[in-house]
């Protein structure tokens, strides 16, 4: 790469530029990193071929098989918006065939008046590296004369530049996934992956507020005589592109031994995306919340209660194949979403089916407790870890609509591979300044599993970025700070992480979108996916509010927001562990799947946008209020889920609120549900019970519907409302 002279200002400064388009050292000596600014970035042009196919946004997405490309006339032009003046050095074109013979590079700070850093009127197309100076926040490409008949057609458009004053050399990509990633092959004996499995279970099966965190990978290839017992945070995958590619002889096994055949605490676990034939015919997986079950092909029955049928708390499923039955048994409530199934066994209050081929009918609520909605509106599955065959990547599967069955049913699931060289991989004691610029320099990023204590919130602003935990990556805000913000952009996909809230007050674990945000995203939604949140427990965590989607379009699929109800000593109680709200959706057309939303002091959720939909909701009230008047006043407490009177349209179906008010059993709540009695705002099949007779929660929706109460257990229902 050329390089620039050494040049002193007049007064003796230094004033040089050091290798070009790598480090810049300033006048007071400090150095800026060049960095990657346009990638993910908001990208616009004067036109698009097609009606809208090779969008702008194509050209700064990283991958270099996706194109913008331009009517088929001169001028034309793409630019893309950095969010913030910058200081640019360098810019990179890979052109298509249909190039620019003629253009300009400009920059401008205000998106109308532009300033010329580069033009050339003999450029020939195929890669071009430029090396440029000017500042600015909008940078162009602007074309005048074409190579060919066609338009201009880019497959990137890559900007570089000052790192923002984060300092320091750029941060590589890629490397190590840590120790506690455990990689198993085929080659291994299977005593030897038997024997591993084994000594992290014991570490892990009772470990419920424990620091151990762990991914057993298994690489493509079939496995013999394996049980993998999976205890807390302990996350099973298999390393294939589909589940077929990891075949597993054996069981993947989630008991309640530990816990006198009770499943109710069965926690913070997870498999995915491997094949089973389970040895005598039923894969056992008795779980309740943060326990997801993903892209799973379980050849013959999957069983959803502890041996002995002992007591169970729901849990989620999706994008997996039974083949057999589902057994539900004593699941209290659970969602299947996107799934095949050959068959459904039972269930106690609130079973929902979403997208599910072979789901039963829903016909007779609540006697069955089915709710079955045909197909899923709008989804993306999660993105998840593979092994390529030379080295890792994660994919991120296609956005789908209207949709029903697994995505990998005729080969592999749409969508795009990123290379890990494209992520920064934190390892615990990283801080998140660290990852603040790993993030600003345009890399996607990957927690290893275990604690982060950050002293500073992680920003994601790129669009497209996507952040993903392995074996429930923890993330501890101190000093009262939001853990996570991200940008009002498009596709940000956040997955697979536990917030555990610190003991300084933060506002926010997670925010989704600024305050105010208004941009319109259907066509490529942020997604929130098995992200939990945790407030008390571990340590005597305090948040006002959980997780705060202010962004558009938003999918939640899959979420336990969790105020503790036990944990370790001191950590629990009313004034110890503090945290009004799980969650809060301000922005419009917010679709939920799966919605696990517990014990917080004030109202569990609140939903300020319009448009929202929920597609099944479980929620106990909080178990410690110390008399009625310490809950609220004026009032008997506060509705588990609360619709704001602004709101015009809403619609929910599978909601569950239950009491157990095991502090004071003589407290009340005066309703499960509070939504505003308009005709676009529904509910439907919807419940209540009192958990044991400790407490009462009066009406179901409103005014409307029997008090849940009495030590039978027995639910309250409302079928539909209004």
């Amino acid at each position: 790469m050329r390089r620039s002279p050494w040049r002193l200002a007049a007064a003796g400064g230094l004033v040089a530029v050091l290798a070009a388009g790598l480090t810049t050292i300033t006048a007071s000596g400090a150095t800026a990193a060049e960095v990657l600014l346009s990638q993910g970035k908001p990208a616009t042009a004067s036109s698009t071929e097609a009606s809208g196919a090779y969008a702008a946004s194509e050209a700064v997405d990283g991958n270099a098989g996706t194109r913008w490309s331009s009517a088929f006339s001169d001028p034309q032009w793409l630019q893309v918006d950095l969010g913030t003046s910058r200081s640019i050095s360098r810019v990179e074109l890979s052109w298509e065939t249909a190039a620019a013979k003629a253009f300009q590079i400009q920059v401008s700070d205000n998106g109308s008046s532009w300033n010329s850093v580069y033009s050339t009127t003999t450029a020939t197309g195929g890669n071009q590296n430029l090396t440029v100076s000017g500042t600015g926040r909008y940078v162009r490409m602007y074309g005048t004369q074409r190579t060919t008949g066609y338009g201009y057609s880019l497959w990137e458009f890559k900007v570089f530049g000052d790192d923002g004053g984060t300092g320091g050399p750029t941060i590589p990509g890629g490397g190590s996934l840590g120790t506690n990633v455990v990689v198993f092959d085929p080659s291994m004996s299977s005593a030897s992956i038997q024997a591993r499995a084994d000594e992290i279970f014991r570490q892990q099966e009772t470990a419920q507020f424990g620091t151990g965190r762990w991914v057993l990978a298994f690489k493509p290839g079939t496995y013999n005589g394996l049980n993998i017992q999976v205890g807390f945070y302990t996350s099973v995958v298999g390393l294939g592109q589909n589940p077929q590619d990891v075949r597993i002889n054996g069981d993947i096994t989630v008991d309640a031994g530990w816990f006198q055949g009770n499943a109710t605490q069965n926690f913070w676990r997870s498999t995915e995306n491997l094949s089973v034939y389970p040895v005598n015919g039923t894969n056992r997986w008795a779980v309740s919340q943060a326990a997801p079950f993903r892209r799973m092909d379980i050849h013959g029955n999957l069983n959803l209660a502890p041996n002995g049928y002992g007591w169970a708390s729901g849990g989620y499923i999706a994008d997996s194949r039974v083949s057999g039955s589902l057994g539900q048994y004593s699941q209290q409530q659970w969602l299947t979403r996107n799934s095949q199934i050959a068959s459904n066994t039972n269930g106690v209050w609130n079973q929902m089916f979403v997208g599910v081929q072979g789901a039963p009918s829903g016909a007779g609520y609540p006697n069955p407790p089915y709710t079955t909605i045909a197909s899923t509106p709008v989804i993306r599955e999660k993105p998840y870890l593979y092994h390529t065959g030379s080295d890792y990547a994660v994919f991120v599967p296609s956005l789908r609509t209207n949709s029903t069955g697994i995505s990998w049913a005729n080969g592999n699931t749409p969508g795009t591979s990123i290379p890990l060289s494209q992520f920064y991989v934190a390892k615990p004691g990283d801080t998140a300044a660290r990852i603040n610029q790993a993030l600003a320099q345009g890399l996607n990023l990957i927690f290893q599993p275990g604690i982060y204590q950050i002293d500073q919130t992680i920003n994601v602003n790129r669009a497209n970025t996507v952040v993903l935990g392995l074996g429930y990556a923890t993330i501890i805000p101190m000093n009262g700070v939001t853990a996570m913000q991200v940008a009002d952009v498009d596709g940000v996909k956040v997955a697979g992480i536990l917030f555990d809230a610190g003991t300084t007050l933060s506002p926010n674990l997670l925010v989704m979108g600024q305050s105010g945000s208004s941009a319109n995203h259907a066509a490529n939604p942020s997604s929130v996916q098995d992200v939990f949140l945790r407030v008390g427990g571990y340590i005597a965590g305090k948040a006002t509010n959980s997780l705060l989607v202010n962004s558009n379009n938003v999918i939640i699929d899959h979420i336990w927001a969790w105020r503790a109800d036990h944990g370790n000593a001191g950590t629990y109680s009313w004034t110890s562990a503090l945290g009004d709200h799980g969650l809060i959706v301000n922005g419009n057309d917010v679709t939920g799947y799966g919605l696990f939303v517990e014990h917080y002091q004030k109202y569990q959720v609140i939903w300020n946008g319009n448009g929202g939909r929920t597609y099944f909701f479980q929620n106990e009230m909080p178990y410690d209020p110390p008399t009625q008047a310490a809950w609220r006043t004026g009032a008997n407490g506060y509705a588990a889920y609360k619709v704001a009177d602004s709101v015009n349209t809403h619609e929910a179906w599978g909601m569950g609120s239950y009491c157990y008010f095991n502090v004071n059993p003589s407290i009340h709540a005066d309703r499960g549900f509070e939504v505003p009695v308009k005709s676009g705002v529904r509910l439907h099949n919807v419940l209540t019970v009192s958990l044991g007779g400790n407490g009462v929660i009066d009406h179901v929706v409103n005014n409307t519907g029997a008090p849940a109460q009495g030590t039978a257990t027995v639910p309250s229902y409302v079928v539909n409302f209004p």
